[in-house]
């Protein structure tokens, strides 16, 4: 019951957060590539938020057989395919804010175009799709030989669908390590170039550092803390699905995977907090609309008497 109820306890927060974000997304005007960016993964967040309450009645096991081969064949793999969208954004908006700031000639190049930042963004999307998810609901076609097969969807794959599994895993494994690397030497090259513009102007503003600092250091904690923790047991469970590799606590490692899994769909609660750090645009639209919401509030109740 434990993984159900953090999945219940994220998804009020999870359409809180996410209903803002679509709302100010839809009333902020494309001008920049970031936010071309930015408003596709609101769109991902808010298929993943739309599905905790699938995921929740999943883990429950309460559901018929056919509920449970439909989530495995078509909702899981929706699933993985927008965390990997969101990983590949996040990838590309630390790049952009690379270019922009540490870069600045590279406002210029094709990579800042609105377009370019349309087709890349709707290429991440047909290319994830067309090479993971399809394949995988295709090959999710085995009707196994028991009349309540619940846990694992491995029992709904023949053969070539447990080695496409496998092949799958490990390369989206290695596309988010090396996506965390460009992620954490985009962070770590725009800090040092702040903090030495600051220098180079004579600003003594410590503030102002501190400041340029958190927000390096929160892009960089809620990346690792969302999905490290999934990649690092990804492959370990994988081999022991495909391969039937015996451990001695098999069930501890299901756990850890869904574990890590949770922190990666928690993510979608962490993203609008970082579109408010880091995109004027956007903290400028959620301030204007918090203020509007406080003034068509009654007098008696801004002043705190009835």
């Amino acid at each position: 019951m434990f993984i159900p109820a953090l999945y219940s306890l994220l998804f009020p927060i999870a359409v809180l957060l996410n209903s803002m974000a679509a709302w100010v997304s839809v009333h902020v005007p494309s001008t920049s590539t970031f936010m071309v960016y930015l408003k596709n993964l609101v769109l991902s967040d808010i298929i993943v938020t739309l599905m905790i309450p699938v995921e929740v009645f999943q883990e429950l096991h309460t559901g018929p057989p056919a509920f449970h081969m439909f989530y495995c064949r078509y909702l899981s793999p929706v699933k993985y395919i927008c965390m990997y969208i969101s990983i590949s954004l996040m990838g590309l908006i630390s790049l952009d804010r690379f270019l922009k700031i540490v870069q600045p000639c590279g406002q210029t190049q094709c990579c800042q175009n609105l377009l370019f930042g349309r087709l890349i963004s709707a290429s991440i999307w047909v290319i994830l799709i067309a090479t993971t998810g399809l394949p995988t609901m295709v090959l999710t076609n085995r009707y196994p030989n028991v009349s309540n097969p619940v846990g694992s969807c491995m029992v709904y794959k023949g053969v070539q669908g447990v080695t496409l599994h496998e092949g799958v895993i490990i390369t989206l494994n290695l596309y988010f390590w090396l996506v965390c690397v460009l992620v954490v030497v985009c962070y770590m090259c725009i800090g040092k170039a702040v903090v030495q513009s600051f220098r180079n102007s004579g600003s003594n503003n410590s503030q102002a550092k501190q400041k340029t600092k958190l927000r390096v250091f929160l892009v960089l904690v809620v990346f690792l803390v969302s999905f490290g923790p999934y990649h690092l047991v990804r492959i370990p469970y994988t081999f022991q699905q495909t391969k039937r590799v015996a451990f001695c606590r098999d069930e501890w490692s299901h756990y850890a995977k869904e574990l890590g899994l949770f922190f990666a769909t928690a993510n979608i609660c962490l993203d609008p907090i970082l579109y408010f750090f880091l995109c004027r645009e956007f903290s400028e639209k959620v301030k204007s609309m918090i203020k509007d919401a406080g003034d068509r509030m009654p007098k008696n109740w801004r002043s705190g008497t009835t």
